[in-house]
């Protein structure tokens, strides 16, 4: 289902289109996803499960926000995201499994973060949570520009991107520009 879903976008996820991928009956299909959502959520399930390990040994890395940098800059995991996302919004089961593996994944991206910045006595410049979408959310849009290539201004940002995590690496100062001081 995977397969078929960076093929061609969720809609090619049919019993038939998978059968005929798998070489084997729809009727098997049916058999073991009584409902396409069914099939859908699995999907979602087993790709949490693939994924917590690797956030969880990011916990353990030196540089735990390049290693989420690179877990979300995956070009195949960002298409599957962006055609769950699509999906999501049309089938309120689906939705449901996508936001709770969402909001568990950026919890525990906010955990890496939190940890690491206690870890190295650094104060945060800004809140946690937001730096998490901040970074999963420009990692997969470069990432998903990319596959289409669009790439207008992407060495620019990967540079100050890759500034700004070494910076934080190392427990310097964000090279992020700063408003003047208020009079």
């Amino acid at each position: 289902a995977e397969l078929l879903i960076r093929e061609g976008g969720y809609p090619c996820v049919t019993a038939r289109n998978l059968a005929d991928k798998i070489n084997l009956k729809r009727q098997i299909v049916h058999y073991y996803f009584h409902s396409m959502d069914d099939l859908f959520i699995a999907m979602i399930r087993r790709g949490a499960d693939k994924a917590r390990p690797r956030l969880e040994a990011a916990l353990a890395s030196e540089e735990p926000l390049r290693t989420l940098w690179e877990i979300n800059s995956d070009p195949a995991q960002a298409t599957l995201t962006l055609e769950l996302s699509a999906l999501a919004s049309r089938r309120p089961a689906v939705r449901a499994e996508v936001k709770r593996f969402a909001e568990e994944f950026r919890d525990l991206q906010t955990r890496v973060l939190v940890k690491h910045l206690e870890k190295r006595g650094i104060s945060a410049e800004v809140q946690p949570i937001v730096a998490t979408v901040l970074l999963t959310s420009l990692s997969q849009v470069l990432t998903l520009e990319s596959a289409i290539d669009i790439d207008r201004g992407h060495p620019e940002t990967l540079a100050f991107v890759d500034d700004c995590l070494r910076a934080f690496a190392q427990g310097r100062m964000s090279p992020m520009p700063r408003p003047p001081p208020k009079k």
